[in-house]
């Protein structure tokens, strides 16, 4: 299987060039990107929203 990570809005970037082997490096990536945001204090609004999904071969 292969995983790539999307962007809510359509678009492209760095992070959504690539593909995954796993789920978990996918997520791995975006916890190395996001992990520091606290939910409490975080704005999102500043934030693209990032969906894993798997890509049927």
């Amino acid at each position: 299987m292969e995983y790539r990570i999307t962007k809510h809005d359509g678009g492209d970037d760095d992070i959504t060039s690539q593909s995954f082997d796993s789920y978990d490096e996918a997520y791995a990536l975006l916890e190395e990107i996001y992990g520091d945001m606290c939910c409490s204090d975080a704005d999102y609004e500043d934030r693209p929203y990032y969906e894993i999904v798997e890509i049927k071969t």
